[in-house]
């Protein structure tokens, strides 16, 4: 599966089978991880066969269930931190679709306590996302109107359409979606939050989908 049929067919899942993790699908989401580590400075983690984190009232209140894998986004502390942690932790969550795997961005309803992730001094936890095999596939999110994610003046090209269209398919807290994406004259492009809880990590989700959809197109965020 390539990324644009996964960041199309991905929708957040709450329910997990008891299916383990393991092989080459194991192997391909670690590496991805990694590679994503090695990219970024980040110390995100795969946490396996482990269900204390999701095994909390907060967890059965956010309507969890069957939960023993998890990626623990961990970095840093820095501005950029929460960011970095929603564009980077999307491409490992589109890289576990095209796995055939599930998964669901996690920010509250689970135990930091219980969590089995590591980090350094100076590291900080910026939310996990769990991940496994669904229950089911989920069901799309509500969007808002797509006249309200994006500002431009005069006729709108095709990647850039493309990219925004992709940025509403994106995860955000609540469904928030509270972020827009102006395009400049000199062709770059603007990307802000319009505020709203983990709006950092969001934003960082929605940028990586409207790469995505932009297909390769050459332009900078600014």
């Amino acid at each position: 599966m390539d990324l644009i049929k996964a960041m199309n067919e991905r929708h957040s899942v709450r329910s997990y089978t008891e299916k383990k993790i393991e092989g080459e699908t194991l192997e391909d989401l670690q590496a991805e991880i990694d590679r994503c580590n090695a990219e970024s400075g980040l110390s995100v983690q795969l946490v396996t066969d482990e269900p204390e984190a999701f095994d909390s009232f907060l967890a059965h209140y956010g309507k969890f269930s069957g939960v023993r894998n998890y990626i623990a986004i961990v970095g840093k502390k820095s501005e950029e931190l929460y960011e970095k942690g929603g564009y980077y932790g999307e491409k490992i969550v589109l890289k576990a679709q095209a796995l055939g795997l599930n998964t669901c961005w996690v920010a509250l309803t689970f135990s930091k306590k219980k969590a089995a992730y590591k980090h350094k001094k100076g590291e900080k936890l910026v939310c996990v996302i769990a991940v496994g095999y669904g229950q089911t596939q989920g069901v799309p999110h509500k969007n808002k109107s797509v006249d309200k994610l994006f500002k431009i003046d005069g006729s709108m090209p095709s990647w850039f359409r493309n990219g925004v269209y992709a940025a509403m398919t994106a995860p955000t807290a609540v469904n928030q979606q509270k972020f827009c994406f102006t395009l400049l004259p000199d062709g770059n492009v603007k990307a802000e939050s319009t505020g709203g809880f983990y709006s950092k990590v969001d934003l960082g989700i929605v940028k990586y989908h409207f790469e995505l959809g932009a297909g390769g197109h050459s332009f900078k965020f600014v």
